[in-house]
């Protein structure tokens, strides 16, 4: 199975995000991706008014034109994550959805947990204009495969991938827009740990360069092996990377190596104080 991450710097202009994001995955699909993942917030970054004025429903025109897309091309396409106006709901959803090759939407999910940190002198509150999901989303590709969701800050939390991997994940997408000091510092070795530890695929697609409002993501979009090696990485710029998917190895792996198979849940117990 070929897939690949596409890697893009997105600004304001949604226009123009749409046409790079359309040219990097018909290119994918050229080399023969079947599996496309796109990075968070694909459709725009910027400020809070920049992302209000990019939210719309999963109706709207950014997901219309992934299913057309994938439908055309005959991929599968993790739609990154783009700002969902949920009705009913005063906040926005960072919202990722996965379309097969149909063109139809085969699982949704909203980003769980909420980027509110201070990173480089430069504080973050998501919470302020995004509302964080309340499920875990584990979908199948058209082969059948366990394809667990996920979104950036996503990373940080191992409890979200090692429930995907017991719940059949052999691959994981991660769209992410990690910032330029925490991606020198730490996306690589996160990617990595979440594909050793729960013997699985990550095909992580990041943002790369400057934004509006002050924002810089960091690329190195990669595709990693369940053993943690390196199958594929960008270069700075806007890219698409691929890799081909050795899914007997895998089962080699998990076999040889049965770290999920020798979980004790019933030995864990957690903390009855939460660290702060």
């Amino acid at each position: 199975m070929r897939v690949a991450a596409v890697q893009l710097n997105s600004s304001a202009d949604r226009a123009a995000n749409l046409a790079a994001a359309e040219r990097l995955v018909r290119a994918a699909a050229a080399d023969g991706a079947s599996l496309i993942v796109l990075p968070e917030k694909w459709t725009a970054m910027g400020s809070e008014e920049d992302l209000r004025a990019a939210a719309e429903t999963l109706e709207g025109s950014a997901i219309t034109w992934a299913r057309a897309l994938a439908r055309e091309l005959a991929v599968e396409i993790v739609a990154g994550s783009v700002l969902e106006r949920v009705p009913g709901q005063q906040k926005l959803s960072n919202t990722s959805v996965h379309i097969d090759s149909a063109g139809e939407v085969r699982a949704v999910y909203r980003k769980l947990h909420m980027f509110d940190v201070e990173v480089g002198g430069h504080v973050y509150r998501e919470s302020a204009l995004e509302k964080p999901g309340d499920e875990i989303v584990l979908s199948h590709t058209d082969a059948g495969l366990g394809l667990g969701l996920s979104v950036c800050y996503d990373l940080r939390f191992p409890e979200l991938y090692r429930i995907l991997a017991v719940r059949g994940a052999l691959l994981i997408a991660l769209p992410a827009a990690f910032t330029l000091g925490t991606t020198r510092d730490h996306w690589e070795t996160l990617v990595r740990a979440r594909a050793i530890e729960n013997q699985v695929f990550v095909i992580a697609a990041n943002q790369y360069g400057a934004h509006p409002a002050g924002q810089h993501s960091g690329g190195r979009s990669m595709i990693v092996d369940p053993w943690g090696l390196l199958l594929a990485q960008a270069p700075d710029g806007e890219a698409h990377i691929l890799a081909d998917l050795d899914l007997e190895r895998q089962r080699e792996i998990r076999r040889d190596l049965p770290s999920l198979a020798n979980r004790r849940p019933g030995a864990y117990r957690w903390p009855v104080a939460e660290p702060v």
